[in-house]
């Protein structure tokens, strides 16, 4: 009895002492992203704009709900196809009465006549040291215009508790005109640029 508590002992200890499992990125090789269909981590996910507000501030936002996923294979990564789509509801300024205005207000996001806004890729260039553009179309207030972003890929490795995951920053910029959005424009900047970074996992 006394040896088989022994052994459960030593056992427990070398489990204990055993190193722990590698996490984060671990190659910036996109030949070594796996095949395979990614969707996003939305806990580690962000979208926010910025528009000049007078020529006085680059005024920010964020949308808080969005969610995206692409299938990717290597021998046809210029044809991945990336799909996402925002809640212009998730609109969030700081200021709860304020994002609500611009949400839903008919001059703004309206998004009681248009609750989506989608964005579906066309052609992926990858360029030298992870960089790259991701083409695309563009759905928004019923609009839809090409749209080109600017993408860095961060890399591949495994998560906290295992699995595939990878990471992307980006850029955009659009002008809401070419949408249809002309409210303010004195007061409120055309062009509204965008920065991305999210997180995919592997399922």
């Amino acid at each position: 009895m006394h040896r088989l508590v022994w052994a459960v002992l030593v056992l427990a200890a070398c489990l204990m002492v055993q190193p722990a499992r590698a996490a984060g990125v671990t190659s910036r090789d996109p030949e070594r992203l796996p095949a395979g269909d990614y969707v996003l981590d939305k806990a580690h996910a962000s979208l926010v704009a910025r528009v000049s507000h007078m020529g006085f501030s680059r005024y920010t936002l964020r949308f808080t709900r969005f969610d995206a996923s692409f299938s990717y294979d290597p021998a046809l990564a210029g044809q991945t196809r990336i799909t996402v789509t925002v809640d212009p509801t998730s609109l969030d300024t700081g200021s709860a009465g304020f994002s609500q205005a611009l949400a839903t207000g008919a001059g703004w996001l309206n998004a009681g006549a248009y609750p989506k806004i989608t964005f579906v890729s066309t052609a992926v260039t990858q360029g030298p040291d992870g960089t790259g553009q991701v083409a695309g179309e563009l759905t928004f207030l019923g609009v839809t215009r090409p749209l080109v972003l600017d993408v860095r890929w961060n890399g591949v490795g495994s998560g906290l508790i295992g699995g595939t995951r990878t990471g992307f920053s980006a850029t955009a910029r659009l002008k809401r005109s070419d949408f249809g959005n002309r409210t303010d424009l004195a007061v409120v900047g055309d062009e509204v640029d965008f920065e991305i970074e999210v997180e995919f996992y592997k399922t």
